[in-house]
């Protein structure tokens, strides 16, 4: 709604000179670079086809006219899969049309609903749908209409069911096959499936573990049973049920008087779309984040709002989870709207809710797409860029050659080139992921990582990283105190290693390690304090539920630790001897 009144403003502006009532419009020049700026995007439009009842068209909006409208307008993801399924479906002889839309001006288009009864389908399946579909076309196949719809109804009816059942917080998610009626969400259940929520899944865990696999499975089963005509009909119970609205970026802004829980489930709720987000102010920006700031200044000012000067950022949230552990140590970082300041830590971005509680959170981004590590905030543009290999550069064509593979609808992968916005979803990361490793077996990426550098030419920067091995953590600065031992050298620590660092004792505090064979003093010894403990105790935690050690499996914990006390002992044998 915003952004269409803002572009009616630029229209009637352009017409009138850019002047009002005689006078020169109010930042005429900046509008009208902004005017320029819009008129050139590359505008496409992702239609998906949908039924909504024309009862709820009213209340959710308007009419279509305002619907085809926005369709118009939006700058929207291409649907990759849709063109390989379609292209496939050629292939095979089905007929495959994309209609930009069914109604016009409410009533159903005539040569749409024509060129649709021709094929003589006995069995409409729509999966995910966001658009109105005529009811005679609903009612047309012999079999009627079924439809898949991620939520256990009647639980969540509407457009963002996925996101209200982690935002409110479900033990349970799945998703029901239904058989369309005049409602929203509320015919007849076919079947149902459902699996647990993890504490900290988000959409997109749900969606690739579940609801798209287990979905599709479900479809063809469904349909089975009506070929079978075993298919019931149960209606769907008044008890339960619940109707949320969609879900978009703009009211996707963090309400931050909140528990640390409920702040948790609205971050992975949104993750990794449409994104939750807050505004962070008070930071140095960088040249491009300034240009971005300057428009959201001015937006700001027309409407009346006061902005204080500083760098005011909006930042996207990703990769939540609850932090059950002491305040760790980090640098303040002011967030609107938050009673307290965020810290940036080793680990992350360390926000707090109304009762105290922390979450911390791994991943941000910003509002010109770049995505970096929450801990990595405050020297984000240090990186300097690598100077590439020959072999290097063979290895970022061969990358260059599978994105344009998967981004079909895109004629040249230049260095600006971005993934997601090019209509990438994260089933094509997976299979990039699987591509880049087929041919580079000794370069290991996350899918973690492609979010991190959307762009190509950020993508292989970071890709050349992995690949010489600068990634890798920093060695460790280990003081030694070294002993002449059986004619060797050996150099054994001193200090308490807490958090992955080698330090001192909280007091300065040491205590005289004795030689068992001679009774010689080794060394002077750190002595941890009450203090060390707790914060050993509080990383130990941490590393378990976020770090490394949590996600290796409980017989590789033991390896380790059965080869740490191996090698403890064998050390203690060889002093002793």
């Amino acid at each position: 709604m915003v952004a269409n009144a803002l572009w009616g403003w630029l229209q009637q502006w352009k017409q009138s000179n850019w002047q009002h009532r005689g006078k020169p419009t109010w930042a005429a020049v900046l509008w009208q670079d902004i005017a320029a700026w819009v008129e050139n995007l590359v505008v496409k439009v992702h239609h998906v086809g949908a039924h909504v009842p024309k009862s709820w068209a009213t209340e959710e909006h308007q009419n279509n006219q305002q619907v085809d409208q926005a369709a118009k307008t939006e700058v929207a993801q291409v649907d990759l899969d849709w063109q390989h399924k379609a292209l496939a479906a050629e292939k095979d002889g089905t007929p495959v049309f994309k209609f930009p839309r069914w109604r016009a001006k409410g009533k159903p288009i005539q040569e749409v609903v024509a060129a649709y009864k021709s094929v003589g389908a006995e069995l409409n399946v729509l999966p995910f749908c966001t658009q109105f579909i005529p009811m005679d076309v609903i009612d047309c196949p012999k079999h009627g209409s079924i439809i898949y719809h991620p939520s256990i109804l009647p639980r969540h009816r509407g457009a963002s069911a996925i996101n209200w059942t982690l935002i409110q917080g479900d033990r349970k998610a799945g998703f029901t096959i239904f058989w369309a009626d005049d409602g929203l969400d509320t015919g007849p259940i076919l079947l149902q499936r459902e699996c647990d929520v993890g504490q900290n899944d988000t959409v997109d865990d749900l969606y690739n573990r579940f609801l798209f696999p287990e979905g599709i499975k479900a479809m063809v089963e469904a349909v089975r049973l009506i070929a079978d005509g075993k298919a019931p009909r149960i209606p769907q119970p008044k008890e339960g049920a619940t109707y949320e609205g969609i879900q978009k970026k703009e009211n996707a802004e963090i309400s931050w008087d909140q528990p640390a829980a409920a702040l948790h489930n609205w971050i992975r709720g949104h993750d990794k779309v449409p994104g939750a987000w807050a505004t962070i102010d008070g930071q140095v920006c960088s040249e491009n984040q300034n240009n971005i700031l300057l428009f959201y200044t001015l937006f700001l000012t027309f409407f009346n709002y006061k902005t204080k000067g500083v760098c005011i950022q909006v930042v996207t949230f990703y990769g939540s989870s609850l932090l059950d552990a002491s305040v760790p140590a980090g640098q303040e970082l002011a967030i609107k709207g938050a009673s307290r300041p965020g810290l940036v830590t080793k680990n992350g971005l360390v926000v707090f809710g109304n009762d105290g509680k922390m979450v911390l959170v791994r991943n941000l981004q910003f509002e010109d797409g770049k995505m970096i590590p929450a801990s990595k905030y405050f020297s984000a543009d240090e990186t300097t860029a690598l100077e590439l290999t020959e072999e290097e550069k063979k290895m970022a064509e061969d990358v260059r050659a599978i994105w344009k593979g998967i981004l079909s609808n895109v004629a040249v992968i230049e260095d600006s080139t971005d993934f997601f916005k090019s209509g990438a979803s994260s089933m094509h990361v997976v299979r990039m992921l699987e591509e880049i490793k087929q041919k580079y077996s000794g370069l290991q990426l996350q899918n973690e990582d492609v979010y991190m550098a959307t762009k190509f030419a950020d993508f292989i920067q970071m890709a050349v990283r992995k690949f010489r091995g600068e990634d890798k953590e920093e060695e460790l600065v280990i003081d030694y105190v070294s002993k002449n031992v059986n004619n060797m050298t050996v150099n054994m620590p001193y200090q308490c290693f807490i958090n992955g660092q080698f330090i001192n004792a909280d007091d300065g505090k040491t205590y005289d390690t004795i030689n068992p064979a001679d009774g010689s003093i080794i060394a002077s010894v750190s002595s941890a304090s009450l203090a060390d403990v707790d914060k050993a105790v509080a990383a130990a935690k941490e590393a378990f539920e976020n770090g490394e050690w949590g996600r290796m499996n409980a017989r590789e914990r033991g390896r380790l630790m059965y080869r740490y006390v191996k090698g403890s002992w064998c050390l203690f044998c060889f002093l002793k001897s």
